[in-house]
Formats: structure tokens, sequence, C-alpha cells
């Protein structure tokens, strides 16, 4: 095939464009080896206090892609359309419809069709801020591709700091991917969002977003709780002229802990006695954060 007169044509540019350019590459001759820069160190993310979402993958995917409807919605959103873009495989102008590119992206591997593999690639891309794709090859033609995780992922520098491998880490067994090889085809794609402080790895948009994606959740568990609790905060016990004894008070306590709270105890009347009486407290919607 000439390099020259083959290319894809995505319907719009973005990751997926510089992706598909370099599968394309993949079934071409290996160019001319170029150095490409690698990271040094496995870190990627400073870890937050106690309070805030640690900014690494595992937290991100967990408070912020499995608990948090929004973000889901929209990794969902944006991972699906740029998995659905019709791809098309020219060459010299003519349209070709039969392929060992295009038979690879329909079925990537035994696992997976092209569509799911994609949407992979981009979630991890937008939950991570970087995706890796592995190709496995056959007397150096790739076969298959696959969806690496993102915080399985290291990369590994050389002595010159120049990218040499990556390692894969799954347990307590590593797998290597040796990338510096001129006559072979590089196993490993890296792709990567704009980082304005990193040079190597890419800044994920729900980092950028995590102080407000925790707020939210941390307005979703309070509502919660008062709806819980039947939208009230607390009341006041008055006891007329009268004092507690520490029995008593425990007591009254427990009795109200155990019959007066929770959703199934919403509205159920407060039998009192010796002089009790009792000064609900209630919230308004904006004390409750209800729009």
């Amino acid at each position: 095939m000439d390099a020259a007169q083959t290319f894809l044509l995505p319907l719009s540019e973005g990751p997926e464009f510089f992706m598909l350019r370099q599968l394309t590459r993949w079934f071409q001759a290996p160019p001319e080896a170029k150095a490409s820069r690698a990271e040094s160190a496995i870190a990627l993310y400073v870890s937050g206090g106690a309070v805030w979402t640690p900014r690494d993958y595992g937290a991100l995917a967990r408070e912020g892609f499995q608990k948090n409807a929004i973000v889901h919605r929209a990794v969902r959103l944006v991972s699906e359309a740029a998995a659905s873009l019709p791809l098309i495989l020219k060459r010299g102008g003519s349209e070709l419809s039969d392929h060992p590119l295009l038979t690879l992206l329909t079925r990537p591997n035994s696992r997976e069709g092209g569509q799911r593999l994609l949407e992979s690639v981009y979630g991890h891309l937008l939950v991570s801020g970087n995706a890796y794709m592995e190709a496995v090859s056959v007397d150096g033609v790739p076969r298959e591709l696959y969806a690496l995780r993102p915080d399985r992922m290291r990369v590994v520098s050389g002595a010159d700091g120049w990218l040499a491998a990556y390692e894969y880490a799954v347990g307590a067994e590593t797998i290597r991917f040796a990338q510096g090889a001129d006559d072979a085809v590089p196993p490993i794609l890296h792709l990567t969002l704009f980082h304005p402080a990193d040079d190597h790895y890419g800044l994920s948009p729900m980092e950028a977003a995590a102080t407000a994606l925790d707020i939210h959740n941390a307005a979703g568990a309070w509502n919660k709780a008062l709806l819980d609790n039947a939208a009230r905060p607390s009341g006041a016990l008055v006891v007329g002229g009268a004092t507690l004894t520490d029995t008593q008070f425990d007591r009254l306590k427990g009795e109200l802990e155990a019959n007066c709270q929770g959703a199934g105890n919403a509205g159920c009347p407060l039998l009192l006695e010796g002089g009790l009486d009792w000064k609900p407290l209630s919230l308004s919607p904006k004390d409750m954060d209800f729009v």
C-alpha cells in the first residue's frame, strides 16, 4: 500500500482523528524511528486532603462516573457519540470497502465490537485524561486491538529520558511493552488530552471539575439525610420546671431515636409525659438547598 495515498477521513477531528491516523500507520511500512518523550515517574495527580476527592483515576471514576448521575451521563454522551462516527477509508480519492484496517476496526478482538472498543477508549480519555490501546501483532501486522485501563499503565523512560517502554500491572503481575524497536510495530498507542502543566500526560476534565463534583455529591447526601428524617433537622423537648437525671435523659433520647426517626416514622405522633413539651424545628425549601 502506498503510504502517501492512504488516509482515514472521520467526520470530525479530535482525539479520534489522531488515533485513526496512528492505526493507519500500523498497516503501513514502519516509518523512520523517531524518539518520543516519556515521563520517568508514574505519579500523575496530586492527592487531595481528607475532604476532597483524591485526583487519581480510581477516585474520579468512583466519585464521578459511578456516583454522580450528571458526570455519568456526560461521559456516556461524549464517548458514545464519538464512537458512533462513521469512518471512511480512502486511497487516492477512492473509497475502499474491503481492507484489513476496516476489518480490524469492525471486530478488534473476540470480546467486543469496534464501537464498544472506541467507547472504552473515549471513556478512559474523559475520566483519566489518558487512554491506552494495545495492538496485538502477528508477523508484524496488527490482528487485535484492546483498550487498557489508565490506572494500571506506567510509562518507563530510558537512560536518556526518552520513552523506552510501557508497563501494565495487574495485581502482582507486570507486563512490559517495549516501544523502541525499529523493526516492530509499537504495541501501545497513548492518547492524551491537553495538560498545560504536564508534557507527557493528559488532564482529565473531571479533575478540573472535582471541587464542584464533591459539592454536588455532598449536597445530595445532605438532602437525602433530611428526607430520611422527614425534613426536620431536630427539635426541642422542653421540661417544665424540672431537671432530668442522666438515666431519664438517656431513656428519653433512646426512645426518640428508636421511634421517631427515619422515613418509616415520618409524621408519627409523639407521646409525652411528665410535663414534657415538643417544639419542632423545620426547614424552608431554601434552607434545604432544593431548587
